[in-house]
């Protein structure tokens, strides 16, 4: 029997339980199968078939005449249950199997996906229903309108996939096997449904949600990075969104789309991406908010906590593999915790637990983890550390000296570096101002890299998308003529751009910009340092995150010292 235990005591999760040990959570009466495939193991369930009912197939209907595909797993015992809900346009229907060579093929050199066990029935970013049933859940699994095998026209999270989520929910509460309490749970597209779903008072049966990394603003997360287009990962998942459609594709066709994404403001006119009202969401959610999947879901877990309206709401932080860390025991138990509490009402400690899980990061395989109780973090301390053009430093102070530092934007870069002088843990998003200026043409695209080095200089690296093994502490990106900032949404620490009133620039008119970093969790001990690096093209080789469209022309200038205060505004927190 595979059995999953909590790794620390309860003591450690919540200081009221005084110590005893937590309960154990199992997946009964499953043997792993020999299997080669890498890094997915497939769970050997014939065992488990006989205590279980699995409904394939079942139709959902909708107001308005259409139905929902839909398979539902549950225990053979009679009684009522809470139930586990996932929508996804991937197919319900694809099991490990089915999308493990995909993942196998991600394995590269630098790329470490991690292992993980699930059950045949577990489709791609989804809950398994092996291990919730086994806890005593139903779960069900349903194909988006328009998706797979549900009838109907694809649309990607609009009003109408917000009726249908209400409906399926609904639906699912009112089941003679179930209580009446469900929970949303998943990952990326099976996040942001969540995100879509809790939105607009959804039905009473909706009790809980458990958003697993995922975006909730695709124009600044995902399409365009302060302003410049990503064209590698977004392409590739248009194309893949309109093969999952069954007839009318949600995506204009994809030599439109490329055509559009070159221009965001074209973009928003055309396909804008979807709105997500996070303030009108107050379901207790569980979000889990990476530091390693940025570009894609890092800052829209981040941004969900902070903006959703939840009186109960917590935040499990990780810097690790993505899907490896879903289904990893402490995980697992974090999540049935949760559940048990609001979907089962039993009184296990959970409301007690400090809301932020906060892991912090020293390497790429070690890290420590504590509790805090908010994010960002209260007792942080903002410092400024300016650039010295001269020296290549960061330092405490300004210089009252003006001076500049060029490189080439498309073969060279400029970095600025600190070294601490004791154990020094930022944790936050992090700002850097600029002033910059180029020798030709009228934009620049900016691509920054916030890095680690050890006590010789050599990089540290840490875990990035898809479980890439050399990624920096964090990174940020600014197209110049983007660079006006929302003064009401905009704090300190982090600019939000409007994306709404581009303005160029003309030749060496030097120019201040903002750039948000996004936020990260990393422990320097003394003697290590941390560097900043500017330049105009993405900064390292990654299969799944790339911006092709840039507009850089001529020399880059960055100016320091004096009036031209270029920093790095860093998230100190206090031993």
């Amino acid at each position: 029997m595979v059995l999953i235990t909590i790794i620390d005591s309860c003591a450690q999760l919540h200081p009221q339980a005084n110590g005893n040990p937590c309960e154990q959570i199992s997946f009964e009466n499953i043997e792993p199968s020999e299997s080669d495939t890498y890094p997915i193991s497939v769970l050997n369930i014939d065992s488990l078939k006989k205590t279980i009912v699995v409904e394939k197939g079942v139709f959902i209907p909708m107001e308005d005449g259409i139905s929902l595909s839909a398979n539902v797993f549950r225990p053979k015992k009679e009684g009522r249950y809470p139930v586990v809900l996932s929508f996804t346009a991937y197919d319900k229907d694809k099991g490990p199997d089915e999308y493990s060579p995909v993942v196998n093929a991600a394995y590269l050199d630098d790329f470490n996906l991690g292992t993980y066990e699930v059950s045949p029935w577990t489709m791609w970013e989804g809950p398994d229903p092996a291990f919730w049933i086994s806890n005593g859940y139903v779960v069900v699994q349903v194909d988006s309108r328009g998706f797979s095998k549900s009838e109907g026209t694809a649309t990607l999270f609009d009003d109408q996939n917000i009726q249908d989520f209400h409906e399926a929910i609904t639906w699912a509460g009112t089941q003679p096997w179930s209580n009446g309490n469900v929970g949303l749970n998943g990952v990326s597209y099976l996040a942001i449904s969540q995100w879509v779903a809790a939105t607009k008072n959804p039905p009473s049966y909706l009790k809980a949600i458990i958003p697993w990394e995922g975006n909730t603003d695709s124009f600044r997360e995902v399409l365009y990075h302060g302003g410049i287009p990503e064209t590698v990962f977004t392409e590739f998942w248009a194309k893949r969104i309109n093969e999952c459609a069954n007839e009318e594709k949600p995506l204009p066709p994809f030599p439109v789309f490329k055509r559009i994404h070159k221009k965001p403001h074209l973009f928003q006119k055309i396909s804008p991406p979807p709105t997500i009202y996070l303030n009108t969401i107050k379901v207790p959610a569980l979000i889990c908010a990476t530091w390693s999947d940025q570009g894609l879901h890092s800052r829209g877990s981040f941004e969900g906590y902070k903006k959703i309206s939840s009186e109960n709401k917590w935040l499990y932080t990780h810097g690790r593999s993505k899907w490896a860390t879903y289904y990893s025991k402490d995980a697992l138990v974090f999540q049935k915790n949760f559940f048990d509490h609001f979907l089962k009402g039993i009184e296990n400690g959970f409301d007690s637990i400090p809301s932020v899980r906060l892991e912090v990061r020293e390497s790429l395989e070690k890290y420590k983890v504590r509790y805090e109780k908010s994010w960002p973090i209260e007792s942080t301390k903002y410092r400024k550390l300016y650039l010295e053009a001269s020296s290549n430093t960061l330092k405490a102070g300004s210089s009252s000296k003006t001076e500049t530092i060029d490189y080439d934007p498309l073969t060279d870069n400029a970095s600025f570096t600190y070294t601490f002088d004791k154990d020094t843990e930022l944790s936050g998003n992090m700002k850097l101002k600029l002033w910059v200026s180029t020798s030709k043409g009228s934009d620049m695209d900016l691509f920054v890299a916030i890095k680690k080095l050890d006590t010789e200089g050599k990089e540290v690296s840490f875990y990035g998308k898809l479980g890439y093994t050399k990624g920096p502490v964090s990174m940020g990106w600014l197209r110049v003529s983007e660079r006006e900032l929302d003064t009401a949404k905009s704090t300190p620490w982090q600019p939000i751009l409007t994306l709404q009133n581009p303005q160029k620039l003309s030749k060496n008119e030097i120019l201040p910009v903002e750039i948000e970093i996004l936020p990260s969790s990393t422990l320097f001990t003394k003697g290590e340092s941390v560097q900043v690096v500017i330049q105009g093209k993405d900064l390292f080789c990654h299969p799944s995150l790339g911006h092709y469209y840039t507009v850089n022309k001529g020399i880059h200038t960055i100016h320091t010292g004096n009036k031209f205060d270029s920093h790095l505004l860093v998230p100190v927190i206090p031993d």
